[in-house]
C-alpha cells in the first residue's frame, strides 16, 4: 500500500487531536471508539461496600480561622484582665478592648446574616445564654447569702436585656455584665442595622457616630437601666458597624489616606477630650468619659480592620509557635468563660494570698505586696475555671464538653 492510500486509512493528527485522548477543541471530530487494553483488567464496577465506606469518611476540615482577628480578641481579654488587676487609666487607651471586641462580633453578624435572621439570633443565644446562667448561678446564690433579697428585676438574671440586680458584696463580679448586654442587644438589632448599612454604607458609618455625641451635648439619657443601655450602645455602636463594613468589603474600597486622616482625627479628639476633662471625671479613664471612649475606639478599630483589609494581614505565621497558637485557640474557644469569670478569679487570689502569709517560707521568697504577683495568681484561677466550667460553652455550642478545645 502506497504511502497516500495509508494517508486515507489513518488520518493525520490535525489540530485539537491528541493520539491518547482523542479530538478536542475547535477540531470538531468525533473521538475514536475506545479500545480495550488487553494489558490492563477493566475497573471493577463500584460495590455497595464501597458506597458504604465513601459515606463514612470524615467530612472535609473546616476552613483555617483568621489568626489575625482570633490574635485581636485574645489580646483583648488579656487587656481586661489587666485592667481590672492594676487599674491603669492608660490601659484603654493602649488597646481598646470593648470596641476591638464590637468589631470583630460585628463582623462575625454580618457573616452571620447572610442565613435568615430568626435561626442566627437563636443560635447567638444559646450560645451566650447557657454560660451566662452556669456563671450566675454561684453569684446569686453567694449574693443571697450575704443577705440580698431580689425584686422582680431578677428577671434580668434570665436574660440580660438590662443590667442584672445584686448587691454591694458582688459588685465586682457583676458589673462587667455591662458588655453582655450591649452584645444582646446589638444581636437583636443587627438585622435592622445591616439592612439600614447596606442603603448607605459610608454615610451611615459615619453618622453612627451621632448618637454619643447627641447624649454628650444635648440630651443626657437617664440614670437607670435604660439610660445605661442607650449609652453603651451609642458608645460601641461604630465598632460594631463597623464590622459590617469589613465584612462588606468596603475598607477596601476607601482611600487609605482619607482612613488613616480620618481615623488618627479621631484618635486625636479623644484624647484631647480625655485629657482637658479629667477635672469630671477624676481621671483621663475612657471608661468613664463616652464620648472619647466612642472616637478612641472608632479611630483605634478603623485602622485595625482597615490594615487587615487592605494589606491582607492574617496573622498565618502564628501557626509556627505551636504553643501560642494553641494559646489563642483557647483564648477564642473559652472567651466567655473568661470574660464572666476572671473577676471572681481576682477576687479569691486576695484571700488565697493572705494564707499564703502564715506560711515563712511563702513570707520571704514570694513577692506577696505586688500586684504582678496577684495578676499571676489570678491568671492560675482563670486557668482553673476554664477547665471546670468551659465545657458549658461547648454544650452551648452544640459540641461534645471538652476540658480544652
Amino acid at each position: 500500500m502506497s504511502w497516500e492510500q495509508q494517508a486515507h486509512e489513518q488520518p493525520w493528527p490535525s489540530p485539537g487531536y491528541d493520539p491518547e485522548y482523542g479530538y478536542s477543541g475547535w477540531a470538531q471530530q468525533p473521538y475514536p471508539p475506545e479500545q480495550p487494553d488487553p494489558a490492563r483488567p477493566p475497573y471493577p464496577r463500584e460495590t455497595p461496600e464501597d458506597a458504604e465506606a465513601e459515606e463514612e469518611k470524615p467530612p472535609p476540615r473546616p476552613p483555617a480561622r483568621d489568626r489575625y482577628f482570633d490574635t485581636l480578641r485574645a489580646v483583648a481579654l488579656i487587656r481586661v484582665v489587666t485592667y481590672h488587676t492594676f487599674g491603669w487609666a492608660w490601659a484603654g487607651m493602649v488597646f481598646p478592648s470593648m470596641g476591638v471586641m464590637f468589631g470583630l462580633a460585628g463582623t462575625l453578624m454580618a457573616k452571620s446574616l447572610e442565613r435568615p435572621a430568626p435561626k442566627v439570633i437563636r443560635s447567638r443565644l444559646r450560645r451566650l445564654l447557657p454560660p451566662f446562667w452556669f456563671w450566675g448561678v454561684f453569684v446569686v446564690l453567694a449574693m443571697l447569702v450575704h443577705g440580698w433579697m431580689p425584686g422582680r428585676q431578677i428577671v434580668f438574671w434570665v436574660v440580660p436585656l438590662g443590667d442584672p440586680p445584686g448587691n454591694a458584696w458582688g459588685e465586682q463580679a457583676w458589673e462587667i455584665l455591662w458588655y453582655l448586654r450591649t452584645y444582646l442587644w446589638f444581636v437583636l438589632l443587627s438585622p435592622l442595622l445591616l439592612r439600614v448599612f447596606r442603603l448607605a454604607p459610608v454615610p451611615v458609618l459615619l453618622l453612627s457616630l451621632a448618637p454619643v455625641v447627641v447624649f454628650h451635648f444635648l440630651w443626657e439619657p437617664p440614670d437607670d437601666r435604660l439610660g445605661s443601655a442607650l449609652t453603651d450602645l451609642a458608645t460601641f455602636l461604630f465598632c460594631w458597624i463597623l464590622g459590617f463594613a469589613h465584612r462588606d468589603r468596603v475598607l477596601e474600597r476607601l482611600k487609605p489616606f482619607t482612613v488613616v486622616v480620618l481615623s488618627l482625627a479621631a484618635i486625636g479628639f479623644a484624647g484631647w477630650y480625655a485629657f482637658t476633662h479629667q477635672a469630671e471625671t477624676g481621671s483621663y479613664d475612657l471608661d468613664d468619659i463616652p464620648l472619647a471612649q466612642a472616637f478612641w475606639s472608632a479611630g483605634y478599630v478603623t485602622l485595625l480592620m482597615w490594615a487587615k483589609a487592605y494589606f491582607g494581614t492574617d496573622f498565618a505565621w502564628l501557626t509556627r509557635f505551636r504553643r501560642t497558637d494553641r494559646l489563642v485557640t483557647v483564648f477564642n474557644s473559652r472567651a466567655v468563660t473568661i470574660y464572666l469569670w476572671h473577676e471572681i478569679a481576682l477576687i479569691l487570689a486576695v484571700p488565697l494570698i493572705d494564707l499564703f502569709w502564715d506560711v515563712p517560707a511563702f513570707e520571704k521568697w514570694l513577692p506577696l505586696e505586688s500586684q504582678w504577683f496577684l495578676f499571676g495568681v489570678g491568671w492560675v484561677l482563670i486557668a482553673v475555671f476554664v477547665l471546670l466550667c468551659g465545657w458549658v460553652e461547648d454544650v452551648a455550642g452544640k459540641k461534645k464538653p471538652r476540658l480544652l478545645p
